[in-house]
């Protein structure tokens, strides 16, 4: 442990004495001419503009027809990845390396006015592998978004987004955290006999709207099976209702409180009798299941106070340990943000996860507390460059809980 405070120390340090002379600049800001932190209080967080500018078609809010689109302007491609040094501690002992954190390719930009489209794909990685044996690949291919928006249907009010996408009720997004090793762990907890994972991506449809009072939704179908094909004709529906105080959206500026809702299917009979080729399958026996919560962001000044309750639970046919009662579980998150220095260069972050399953499945509840720094280099104009130092205290169980440590300092990047 003594190492691991000597090298969150050290990264503190340098991090003031690097030189700040790059100048990469991400697609977005490309195309308008910006900076990075027209958009993020510090990326890959959104601010309040750059949450507007999603809800709107990644077009500029009051600007919809005069936006250049894909074929005027250079290529809107992004790219993102990571790599340094991790340090992993539990009582088996300590291991250590060095390592490439994936890859993120990203384009997006606008078709014709209101008409835009995102697309989000991470190629599979064989080299650098993901295990000792070097057989796994450190990351698999995945098309983690592709989706079409038709926005201002109604002005503000009715905006469509088809295709794969980041449901509503990931109101904090799990692909836009300042954390790259901690995930939130109550989105990634998966119940027995449910392969429905809260973090995934969806394939489906969703409408969103915003009013004037701060009022915002969005109400969405999908196959809730991630990127896989459906394995039911029954389809998930989720509601995301969010009420803003004050100016802003709630991201670096007003007070946000929200309430979600999923309600979804599972099959217990697969694999159906009609497969289609494109994969779907008619699966039978169709149980349900839901997730319920709420949600809170606070902000004062360059303070952000995040907090995330849910419930969540499956139906008995889903519960493998004790089927004669429905799977009920709880767990959320609470995450303080803090930027300083100019233009937010400096970011340091707390959070709490927590996941409290039935008492007959507590060998998997979860307790984590982690903290980062993260201190962006550049001049004024680009600022996605970081030098990122992250820890993590783990606790998984409550009878004989498995206790470990996880220290990673990286150099994060996107350009």
């Amino acid at each position: 442990m003594k190492k691991l405070y000597i090298l969150i120390l050290s990264l503190i340090a340098l991090s003031f004495l690097m030189p700040d002379t790059i100048y990469a600049i991400p697609a977005f800001a490309r195309k308008y001419g910006f900076t990075c932190t027209m958009c993020h209080t510090a990326y890959p967080k959104l601010n309040d503009f750059g949450q507007r500018f999603r809800d709107n078609g990644y077009q500029i809010p009051g600007q919809e027809g005069s936006e250049k689109n894909v074929l005027e302007i250079p290529p809107p491609i992004s790219l993102r990845t990571s790599t340094g040094l991790s340090i992993y501690d539990s009582k088996q002992g300590t291991t250590s390396g060095f390592n490439v954190y994936g890859l993120d390719l990203l384009a997006a930009g606008v078709l014709h006015k209101n008409i835009s489209f995102l697309i989000v794909y991470t190629p599979r990685i064989d080299v650098p592998a993901a295990n000792y044996t070097g057989t796994n690949p450190s990351q698999p291919g995945s098309m983690e978004s592709a989706n079409i928006v038709f926005s201002n249907i109604i002005q503000d009010a009715f905006n469509l987004r088809i295709g794969r996408f980041e449901p509503a009720p990931q109101v904090f997004s799990s692909h836009r955290s300042f954390y790259i090793m901690e995930p939130y762990e109550v989105y990634s907890f998966m119940t027995p006999a449910n392969s429905f994972v809260f973090a995934d991506n969806q394939i489906g449809v969703e409408a969103t709207g915003h009013f004037k009072n701060g009022f915002k939704y969005g109400v969405g179908i999908v196959n809730g099976n991630g990127g896989n094909p459906d394995n039911s004709n029954y389809k998930d529906v989720y509601l995301n209702l969010i009420q803003v105080i004050g100016k802003g959206d709630g991201q670096s500026a007003g007070q946000r409180v929200g309430l979600f809702g999923y309600y979804g299917w599972q099959p217990t009979v697969l694999p159906g009798t009609v497969v289609a080729p494109t994969g779907e399958t008619n699966g039978g026996g169709n149980k349900p299941f839901y997730r319920l919560g709420g949600d809170v962001s606070l902000n004062w000044s360059t303070l952000n106070l995040e907090m995330l309750l849910m419930q969540g639970n499956d139906d008995k046919a889903l519960n493998t340990l004790v089927p004669s009662t429905d799977y009920r579980y709880s767990g959320g998150f609470v995450e303080v943000d803090w930027a300083a220095l100019m233009n937010n260069r400096l970011i340091a972050s707390v959070l709490y996860n927590w996941v409290s399953p039935p008492s007959y499945d507590n060998g998997r509840a979860i307790k984590a507390y982690s903290l980062l720094v993260r201190h962006y280099l550049g001049d004024w104009t680009a600022f996605n460059v970081v030098l990122h130092g992250e820890y993590t205290y783990r606790e998984i169980g409550t009878t004989n809980p498995i206790k470990d440590n996880l220290f990673t300092i990286l150099v994060d990047f996107d350009f």
